[in-house]
């Protein structure tokens, strides 16, 4: 086929409406950017999800971690050559040019001062994991959404698992336990488990839902992060290194396989709702608790094992459970 022809071609599946949003992205320095972009701007894709493009971009990047220097290039020029995405030299000069952002930056510790002008702007904004580098920088972000009125949401694509979902939604009634794994890595600048073991926590914290007490953390026979929470009523929930993704919940009408990886698009699929809506999938206090949950962890460490509880953590950072939530 002329090569005309295949441009005509390839410029159509990337055709959108009129009517759809447009998304700017913060931060190219992960694989999170060509795989939701993709999934949004071309409509060849099988996985397609049609509502909104991305038409911005501020580049960002964190040149003290690797796997952010060494990727940003290579997914900027992915995303300005393939997809014709417009870069802009600051986020407040992008966010002109927007109707919603999506914060992709790998490095969780520049998540508040990037989403503050997306904030200020009034844009929702869907911030990727970890979302932010602390527990009081996931505060203070939720705290300054709510002084402007403006809706934020955080979540791992492992949220959207098929069978996450289905015992998100009571397919075994109440969860009464569950155990969830996924790869840990650390990254020394953040919190051990912020890095990559928050996809799992998250998968744990879909199906258990906000009531964790206490937290304790140790390590199995092969040498593996063992990290267990205590919720409300004895019901209890685990998080286990692993080299892939997987779990299992029992409740009080059975139980089910959860915490599998089902790629991408369920997630982008529940992004574009939010902005098309403006109402957040679910509240700030579950975010904000499977924050709580991995510091608790860390302070655990720091303890020897010793059980925390989730209290120790609120009152080191002053917030009050269920307090930035809406009424």
């Amino acid at each position: 086929m002329p090569k005309h022809i295949l441009a005509a071609f390839f410029a159509l599946t990337l055709t959108t409406s009129a009517a759809d949003l447009r998304i700017g992205m913060i931060g190219l320095d992960t694989s999170h950017v060509s795989a939701f972009t993709k999934i949004l701007n071309d409509a060849s894709q099988k996985d397609h999800v049609a509502g909104a493009r991305v038409v911005a971009a501020f580049k960002g990047g964190s040149p003290d971690i690797e796997s952010s220097a060494s990727r940003i290039e290579g997914y900027t020029k992915e995303l300005t050559e393939k997809y014709g995405v417009t870069l802009y030299p600051t986020i407040e000069e992008m966010c002109q040019h927007v109707d919603a952002v999506m914060l992709e930056s790998v490095d969780g510790r520049p998540h508040l001062w990037q989403a503050i002008p997306v904030i200020q702007a009034g844009k929702p904004i869907y911030i990727d994991k970890p979302m932010a580098g602390s527990l009081g920088d996931v505060i203070a972000i939720f705290k300054l959404a709510k002084e402007h009125n403006v809706p934020v949401f955080s979540a791992s694509s492992l949220r959207y698992g098929k069978n996450t979902q289905a015992v998100h939604s009571g397919a075994i009634g109440k969860v009464l336990s569950a155990q969830t794994s996924s790869p840990y890595h650390v990254e020394p600048s953040h919190p051990d488990m912020f890095w990559y073991a928050v996809h799992g926590v998250e998968s744990l914290f879909t199906v258990m839902g906000t009531g964790c007490e206490s937290v304790k953390r140790s390590t199995n026979s092969a040498g593996e992060l063992v990290v267990t929470g205590t919720w409300s009523g004895g019901r209890t929930g685990t998080y286990v290194e692993s080299k892939g993704y997987s779990g299992h919940a029992k409740g009080e009408k059975g139980e089910m396989d959860v915490g599998a990886y089902d790629g991408y698009a369920p997630l982008v699929v529940a992004a574009v709702k939010f902005f098309q809506t403006r109402e957040v999938p679910f509240a700030a206090a579950e975010t904000i608790e499977i924050f709580a949950f991995m510091e608790a962890a860390d302070e655990s460490k720091r303890r020897d094992g010793a059980e925390v509880p989730l209290t120790d953590i609120y009152e080191r950072v002053g917030y009050v459970p269920g307090s930035l939530d809406k009424q």
